[in-house]
């Protein structure tokens, strides 16, 4: 489906996740809860993982779109139906980052934070989940500023040559939201 096609809220989620992506295939797997038991990861690869989750949220907020990017494998499972975001899918790196940088145009302001970092190593491979926290303000005459969602994310990552990079991510619930969603869902015209 292009992404043209698809509905607004889909192309909008962005300001969290799947950020008006074409979805080129639905994902083999979505972006969900690691095991319950973990094996032991050496205290580095925990750091390096907890780097990685850290910088995307960073880089985003910064709107700093190349470090951004840098996190992630050239595809990415996306899963955020949780917000209202449409189905799982496997997109881009490219087309995430882009939607988000679509969506978090320079007026809108944003601040996401994930804590409480459950990892599973396995290998070269890990998942993780996170109690996450995000807002957008928007400083525009559309009512209240302020957008804000509490929820549990997920992510699987892989170990490159270059670091531990994340291929899979997702909002697995949605715990509260409140606030005005045009805050988050408001593009600006083209």
């Amino acid at each position: 489906m292009e992404s043209s096609e698809l509905p607004r809220r889909a192309v909008v989620a962005g300001a969290i996740g799947v950020a008006g992506a074409a979805m080129v295939a639905p994902s083999p797997a979505s972006a969900s809860s690691p095991p319950a038991t973990s094996r032991a990861a050496s205290p580095a690869d925990l750091e390096a993982i907890r780097a990685v989750l850290d910088g995307i949220d960073d880089a985003v907020d910064a709107k700093d779109w190349a470090r951004c990017r840098a996190y992630f494998t050239d595809r990415v499972d996306v899963d955020f139906a949780a917000l209202g975001g449409g189905p799982a899918a496997r997109i881009t790196a490219d087309e995430l980052v882009g939607g988000w940088e679509r969506n978090l145009y320079a007026e809108k302001a944003s601040f996401h934070m994930r804590t409480n970092h459950a990892i599973t190593v396995d290998g070269d491979r890990a998942s993780t989940r996170s109690k996450g926290y995000a807002f957008n303000r928007l400083a525009r005459p559309l009512g209240d500023a302020l957008w804000e969602v509490w929820g549990h994310y997920t992510h699987r990552l892989v170990r490159t040559r270059a670091g531990w990079r994340c291929t899979a991510i997702g909002l697995a619930t949605v715990a509260h939201a409140r606030g005005n969603e045009l805050a988050w869902t408001h593009l600006p015209p083209e």
